[in-house]
């Protein structure tokens, strides 16, 4: 081969390359801006974390990791670009939290507040779960000294590079908080994105709603773009389940329907609806942030007042729960963003587990039945045991199979690593808090933390 033809092949595997990558990346830049902008949006005005640990956290995966974002103080807003391209802009809400600006201006969209109400109760007055009164006794048996070491060696040394990038811990046994940590800076008042764990958040608030008569799960969703094709079969308890049979791709890395939805859509309820119907309601499961937010949609239209449905969410469940340090925002329409979209303190998301491992009551009151509870922690026949009604049963990813822990676990999950386990056998709730799982076992996890309960 002569050096003019080889030279020619070179140049030609290099076009190829550039263009190969110039298309993966095109197309996804608008979605990596929007997260970049939303993320640090929120971060900074709602759960008031700072920005160089917001980039270093929460935005330091890749592709996101390529994004620069700049805080306008004053508006409230960040806006992200990668190279210059692809600005994408997020305003904050006074009571709905962060949304992208796309086609409403971000002028209009600010004035679209709500005031969160008032819980009505001090915690430093009530105690534990409920308040922030605590025990004079710990739980005996327990080995604290092996516990506190354990969970010790599950964050990252100060000023060392992030590996194992844990966030927070709580640990909860015998309905005491036992062991609680957080890397160097956050503390129980610091408030982390849940992710996933707010499709757990809404299918409780579903039971709530189902108890006082305005849902049933054989019902069908009643969507009215749905009366006239087979989407009109579609039931509650299909959604609840993730059974809805909606033509749907969830992918978090790519253009999916998630993505689509979460990063370019006013309107994320109309964003599902428009999805046709692959196949019959209940045959097949299939992890969907769609059917998360159809649920909210279904939330929201049972209840029939906006104003309502945004007060309904803190007064029927949060505030009975004593979760006063959690938010779920709203996109553009007024939806809860049941799919993703929630901050809370370590605190609350183990007060959020405590509520299912007393079977719905909170510090002697029913929040939710035990029916329900029952019906959440239930395994979906169409995903062969690992998923519930918003619960998961077994990690979704092989590598992170629970093989040493009691089989009665049951947890919610978020995206990057944010975990609520609870495990009614050995009376225990474990949060993890996290921006990664890479290098972090959560099998081995909990087995070191059982381990130091009694036997």
């Amino acid at each position: 081969m002569n050096k003019k033809l080889l030279r020619r092949i070179i140049w030609l595997v290099v076009l190829v390359v550039v263009a190969g990558g110039t298309w993966f990346v095109w197309a996804r830049l608008p979605i990596i801006t929007a997260f970049a902008s939303k993320g640090m949006c929120s971060s900074v005005f709602l759960a008031n974390k700072n920005p160089e640990r917001i980039q270093a956290e929460d935005l330091s995966f890749f592709p996101i990791n390529l994004a620069k974002t700049k805080l306008d103080y004053e508006e409230k807003s960040a806006t992200s670009t990668v190279f210059g391209l692809a600005r994408r802009k997020a305003v904050f809400r006074e009571g709905k939290g962060a949304v992208i600006v796309l086609k409403t201006p971000a002028e209009e969209l600010k004035k679209e507040s709500f005031k969160i109400p008032v819980p009505g109760f001090s915690p430093d007055t009530i105690a534990w779960p409920k308040g922030n009164i605590m025990a004079d006794t710990m739980p005996s048996g327990v080995n604290y000294a092996r516990l506190h070491q354990f969970v010790d060696t599950c964050f990252d040394a100060p000023e060392s590079e992030a590996f194992k990038k844990t966030l927070g811990i709580a640990v909860v046994y015998k309905n005491q908080l036992i062991a609680e940590q957080y890397l160097n800076g956050y503390d129980k008042n610091t408030m982390f994105h849940g992710w996933s764990m707010t499709k757990s958040i809404t299918g409780a608030w579903a039971g709530i709603l189902a108890e006082n008569g305005l849902l049933r799960l054989e019902e069908p969703v009643g969507i009215d773009a749905w009366m006239n094709d087979e989407r009109r079969k579609i039931s509650v308890k299909n959604v609840v389940q993730m059974s809805s049979g909606l033509d749907w791709f969830e992918n978090y890395f790519t253009v999916s329907d998630a993505t689509v939805m979460l990063m370019q859509s006013e309107d994320m309820l109309a964003s599902v609806t428009d999805n046709k119907l692959a196949y019959s309601p209940g045959s097949f499961w299939n992890y969907s942030s769609g059917d998360a937010n159809l649920l909210s949609g279904i939330i929201k239209n049972r209840i029939n007042n906006d104003e309502k449905y945004l007060a309904g969410l803190y007064q029927d469940l949060l505030y009975p729960a004593g979760m006063l340090n959690t938010k779920v925002e709203t996109d553009a329409s007024g939806l809860f963003v049941a799919s993703s979209y929630s901050y809370g303190t370590v605190r609350d998301w183990a007060r959020f587990g405590l509520l299912f491992l007393n079977n719905g009551v909170c510090n002697g009151d029913t929040v939710l039945t035990k029916e329900w509870v029952d019906f959440m922690k239930a395994p979906v026949e169409a995903s062969d045991g690992k998923y519930a009604g918003t619960f998961w049963l077994k990690e979704p990813q092989p590598e992170n199979d629970l093989v040493d822990v009691p089989g009665d676990v049951f947890f919610a999950d978020g995206f990057l690593g944010q975990r609520i386990y609870v495990v009614p056998s050995k009376e225990l709730v474990v949060v993890r808090m996290g921006f990664g799982l890479g290098n972090f076992n959560l099998n081995n996890f909990l087995r070191e933390i059982i381990a130091a309960l009694p036997e």
